[in-house]
């Protein structure tokens, strides 16, 4: 008898624990996913059963005539967004109830990681947001235009002294040597050449700590969600020590140098010293030029609200420059993958945007400028398609910071109630590839973009940097280093598929945003007349 009384606590522990909070959704009147116990719907990545595009994409289309979906991260309920207007509401109009992201490393386990702008949370993130939005001003970034345009030049530069008629190439690893040698001297004042010089210090501890492929990082990620709890109490961290280590060391020699020197770089290195120095940066009305890009971001004016800090140390500093080097390093070089494969296999749209890049060279005596850049209509035009395409971001994520209703719009809706901490998603990736927001979305077609249409294009329904008060602030940044090493390349190469190209692309089954098999192209050099 007492083996029944065992078994029957036992199996109502298991029901409460297990599988109670995988109805959440259901039992409130919310169309939900069919979650496994414990796992929820993260079965899906944790056993690689689909890429992580593809697992918000299978949400997305679920339940395709509601508003949102339920889903559960493990044993955590989340509400997937699916609708422009309620998207809009959260992120924009009601954004004081959703501020924050959700939390994934103890402040006290991984200092870099908690102090970068992504994880700062309430007023400290509204303090360094309008602190660094200073950063990339239109001035600001025509300064560190000059630095993008050296790191370009070399890059092209040492492909052509190969003096070979096609070089097959694994992209990704190129790229990422290019972008680490933007982000080495935009963001951490240092110069360093990873094409002439490979085995440099900067880009191995680049590639370590971006790393987030592999059984350890699944782990990692795994128990993060999981065992959120037991990770907290045994401060386990996020990025990796030893690269931590070495990119603190190098901000603080940098820092020690420029203010025993006074030496002043345009980088964003010498904007966040100027914070430390007590210097007030630009207004962040400067920061919405209209002609940035299609993708550009725009600050929100709220931002003009809140208190730049008055000073910064040189953790805060390093956690910002640590930020926008994952940025930078691995977000940009994937981005610039899926634009090399796009033009590859499109050949007329390869062409078209070498005859506009052609035309600019030749207007301006055969030099790259910053106005001329941004005036390129179709390479912003191709770029764009490239971002609704391949999203890098392929979900954002919010948090409940305070109690929140969402009332019933359509018929059959609940009225629910969000509670503080509750989680929200934005599926990217499925809004992007949705046919009735965008037809015959697996087509590469940058005419979307052109005058004509894109003006008709709802802005909650293209979100490669994100939307409201928490955008990526980096957007301008991200799309001027694109289109300078677009720009530079098409130049010089025609951009071929190999043997090794694998079309279509089939993206891994894991977290991270990327092709199996790598990213093969073949370069093939122009022989200017």
């Amino acid at each position: 008898m007492i083996w029944l009384v065992v078994a029957a606590i036992l199996a109502g522990l298991l029901w409460r624990i297990f599988i109670k909070p995988l109805k959440y959704w259901s039992e409130i009147g919310v169309k939900q996913t069919r979650p496994w116990i414990f796992f929820g719907d993260s079965w899906t990545t944790v056993f690689r059963r689909m890429s992580f595009a593809d697992f918000v994409h299978t949400i997305y289309n679920l339940h395709p005539n509601e508003r949102y979906t339920g889903f559960y991260q493990f044993l955590t309920p989340i509400l997937m967004v699916r609708d422009p207007e309620l998207i809009k509401q959260i992120t924009v109009k009601d954004f004081e109830y959703f501020t924050d992201h959700r939390t994934m490393v103890d402040p006290e386990a991984d200092r870099l990681w908690s102090g970068n702008l992504l994880s700062l949370k309430g007023q400290k993130w509204r303090e360094m947001r309008a602190t660094l939005s200073g950063s990339f001003t239109s001035s600001k970034m025509k300064s560190m235009f000059v630095l993008m345009n050296e790191a370009a030049d070399k890059f092209v530069q040492f492909f052509l002294d190969k003096k070979e008629d096609l070089i097959e190439l694994e992209m990704k690893e190129c790229y990422a040597r290019f972008t680490n040698d933007v982000i080495a001297t935009t963001a951490f004042g240092i110069k360093v050449d990873s094409l002439a010089q490979p085995e440099n210090i900067f880009y191995k501890m680049g590639l370590k700590i971006t790393n987030f492929t592999g059984i350890k990082m699944s782990l990692k990620f795994f128990g993060y969600f999981a065992f959120p709890g037991l990770y907290k109490k045994f401060k386990i961290a996020l990025l990796d020590q030893n690269a931590s280590n070495f990119f603190k060391s190098i901000i603080n020699e940098t820092i020690t140098t420029r203010e025993e020197n006074n030496i002043i770089r345009p980088d964003m290195l010498n904007t966040m010293l100027e914070v430390k120095r007590g210097i007030k940066q630009d207004d962040i009305k400067e920061n919405n030029e209209k002609d940035a890009g299609f993708a550009t971001v725009q600050e929100s004016p709220d931002m003009s609200k809140f208190k730049q800090l008055k000073t910064l140390t040189n953790e805060d500093i390093t956690a910002q420059a640590m930020i926008f080097f994952f940025a930078g390093f691995d977000g940009a070089s994937t981005v610039m993958c899926f634009a090399s494969y796009e033009l590859a296999i499109n050949k007329d749209i390869q062409n078209k945007l070498r005859e506009e890049i052609r035309s600019v060279d030749r207007k301006n005596d055969g030099k790259m400028t910053y106005d001329a850049l941004l005036r390129m209509k179709y390479l912003d035009m191709v770029v764009s398609e490239v971002l609704r395409k391949w999203p890098v971001a392929v979900a954002l994520d919010r948090v409940c910071t305070k109690p929140y209703v969402i009332k019933p719009k359509n018929p059959g809706e609940p009225t629910i109630h969000l509670a503080k901490g509750a989680a929200v998603w934005i599926p990217v990736h499925g809004i992007h590839m949705d046919p009735e927001k965008y037809p015959d979305p697996e087509k590469f077609e940058p005419e979307r973009f052109n005058d004509e249409n894109k003006d008709r294009i709802n802005p909650y329904v293209y979100l490669p940097f994100g939307t409201g008060p928490r955008n990526c602030i980096g957007s301008r940044f991200a799309l001027l280093e694109l289109k300078a090493l677009v720009y530079k390349t098409l130049l010089n190469f025609e951009i071929v598929p190999t043997k090794k190209t694998r079309i279509p692309l089939v993206l891994t089954k894991d977290i991270s945003v990327r092709a199996e098999g790598g990213y093969w192209l073949g370069l093939k050099r122009i022989n200017k007349q």
